[in-house]
């Protein structure tokens, strides 16, 4: 259907851009888009990938797990964390010691990959103009070294993954131009959708947005079936070290503000001091309070109870300390979402 389409559209008959709900679209990929293959084949026996910013490695058991179900052997080609604990953390459980600042690899020197991951973090871009091309609009953010290593590497297919917020940072323009450098500069075919990590069996209200791209089009069904789902029971551990619970001041001044009507609970205090109750975690958050989230009012989280909140496996290794593990905690994507993510997309896109 595709080819068809392709053959049949002519310049004159159709624009190359067209505007639709106020937005600047190629009508060309439109069309790719819209009308996926039906066609099934195999799929590769092993698919090379690279984890940039890989953190603690959460896109990497993601992977591990999505690629078991589908019967691929993935292969990590190159890692790359700026993070010395974040370092320390992924060699522990990968044995492998990602490369440090990226913005200095040159991006020849990376192995050839076929998927690219990365959760990157959201800096301001000094937009001066799509017309100028990516190094204009996206030097100096971390977004610039993704563009550069996939404008070399041209690999199939990549996911990304980033704050919900990134879509309507700076009125948009952040985003339009990530989605214009994908499109129209590197030539992917995109999409994209804000996903909720409690809709994935985890209980954290933990809103990200992924990002898709391949070479190839395809059509991206964002419905999942999620089949095993976890409460907030089912992650707290029974016996916790004194160490973890709040002080006597704040868990009264706590109590007196508010009361829960679930049991287990985690309590949320906000920046304006209200507070709030769910059967379920807010988001883990790297910079916040140690008392921003207490489990029923009384304590904090501990390392191995914020690990199973993104998903991570009960034989993965803490080697860090409490705050830097609050921190990895805080900072790495829900495993359960992502491993979803990529289990329908790859065998779309390879």
């Amino acid at each position: 259907m595709i080819s068809k389409i392709k053959q049949y559209r002519k310049e004159e008959d159709i624009p190359q851009k067209s505007m639709i709900n106020g937005s600047s679209v190629n009508v060309e990929r439109l069309y790719y888009t819209i009308s996926p293959t039906c066609e099934k084949k195999k799929l590769p026996e092993t698919i090379n990938f690279i984890d940039l910013f890989c953190g603690i490695g959460g896109f990497r058991y993601a992977c591990r797990q999505a690629f078991e179900k589908l019967g691929i052997q993935g292969r990590c080609m190159f890692s790359s964390d700026i993070d010395k604990f974040a370092q320390e953390s992924y060699a522990a459980n990968f044995n492998e010691k990602p490369v440090g600042d990226i913005t200095k690899i040159d991006e020849k020197e990376i192995p050839d990959f076929n998927l690219l991951f990365a959760g990157f973090p959201c800096q301001a871009f000094s937009i001066c103009g799509l017309q100028k091309g990516f190094e204009d609009n996206t030097k100096g953010t971390l977004f610039f070294d993704i563009a550069r290593i996939l404008k070399e590497k041209q690999p199939n297919a990549f996911i990304l993954e980033n704050v919900k917020n990134l879509a309507s940072h700076d009125g948009g323009r952040t985003f339009d131009t990530i989605i214009h450098v994908l499109e129209d500069e590197l030539g992917y075919f995109v999409d994209h959708k804000v996903l909720n990590a409690l809709d994935f069996g985890l209980p954290q209200k933990r809103e990200r947005i992924i990002i898709i791209g391949a070479k190839k089009p395809f059509s991206m069904d964002w419905e999942f079936n999620v089949e095993k789902k976890q409460t907030l029971e089912d992650i707290l551990e029974k016996d916790v070290d004194k160490k973890y619970h709040a002080s006597k001041e704040i868990v009264e001044k706590r109590k007196q503000k508010h009361t829960s009507a679930s049991m287990p609970s985690i309590w949320h205090e906000n920046k304006s001091g209200n507070i709030s109750s769910y059967p379920y975690s807010c988001a883990l958050r790297a910079g916040a309070s140690y008392n921003y989230l207490l489990v029923n009012g009384e304590r904090r989280l501990t390392p191995r109870e914020m690990m199973r909140l993104q998903g991570f496996p009960e034989e993965f290794k803490i080697v860090v300390s409490d705050t830097q593990a609050r921190k990895q905690a805080g900072n790495a994507i829900p495993i359960n979402m992502v491993e979803k993510v990529i289990e329908k997309f790859v065998p779309l896109v390879f």
